[in-house]
């Protein structure tokens, strides 16, 4: 069955797109997707979570169908949204679920906003976004991006974040998505993952944390992801052997009963 898309007015004006699936009596996930992505990037995962979990996937600023104000692309915007819409959705608190960029924004709302946060799971977790060389390199490339965005560089950079075929339809979809983006937000995301480094700050994160990652993340290594987990407190590292840094497009049942698994141990609704 098709998900319902709906969508919402933040008191700060910006508008968002979501879809809400589960028991509202459960307890609260909100997926936040990465740059360039949608909702839509959590769509195979949705399939698979359980009607337990209150499960949000949202459309943040500026990419697919959200509106796109001039300026506002840095972490600590994407968070203030985080929190506006947990204020006009009802949500008092929730488990944090963040993919490449989505994870730096889930880190930046656990550190602004602890009491609202239940949990993390921190997805395709890469340390020291001001350092990667990669980050730099596609930085580099996304700054030179003119409208419209040439779609064959759209589908390099998608598939660039895979190890394991995904299927044709769902790329298609995030291709289609991303195409939505405008250059400059391309080029303000980019310079936020590079710029607004967390790094410094993962020993403030004080809620129980899931890090998931690929072994075969063309964005950082196990040794580099090993690095952030051990720098916050308490938290633990599963590893999906063969998967790139898209391993929810590639593995989505399995990342779904280790989100629901994680979620389900913090207990209480949202």
């Amino acid at each position: 069955m098709a998900s319902i898309v709906h969508s919402v007015k933040l008191a700060n004006g910006v508008t968002l797109e979501y879809v809400e699936q589960g028991d509202p009596s459960g307890i609260a996930v909100l997926l936040l997707h990465g740059v360039t992505d949608s909702w839509h990037s959590f769509e195979p995962v949705l399939l698979d979570i359980p009607p337990s979990i209150h499960a949000f996937a949202v459309t943040q600023r500026g990419h697919g169908d959200a509106s796109r104000p001039p300026t506002g692309y840095r972490y600590a915007d994407f968070s203030a949204d985080v929190a506006a819409f947990m204020d006009v959705t009802g949500l008092e608190s929730a488990v944090l679920v963040g993919h490449s960029m989505g994870r730096a924004i889930a880190q930046r709302f656990a550190i602004d906003h602890p009491q609202r946060t239940l949990g993390l799971v921190l997805m395709g977790a890469f340390a020291g976004e001001a350092e990667n060389p990669i980050i730099v390199e596609v930085e580099d490339v996304v700054s030179k991006l003119t409208d419209p965005i040439d779609p064959g560089f759209v589908r390099e950079f998608q598939v660039s974040t895979l190890a394991q075929p995904v299927p044709p339809a769902f790329l298609e979809t995030i291709v289609r998505e991303s195409l939505k983006v405008p250059a400059r937000i391309w080029r303000a995301a980019f310079v936020g993952l590079r710029e607004d480094d967390v790094a410094t700050e993962l020993g403030k994160i004080e809620v129980p944390t899931l890090v998931v990652t690929g072994d075969r993340d063309g964005f950082a290594s196990l040794d580099e992801v090993e690095v952030r987990t051990r720098a916050i407190p308490g938290a633990r590292l599963a590893v999906y052997h063969g998967a790139g840094h898209g391993f929810h497009w590639e593995e989505p049942a399995r990342f779904a009963a280790d989100l629901t698994t994680f979620a389900e141990t913090l207990g209480g609704p949202g």
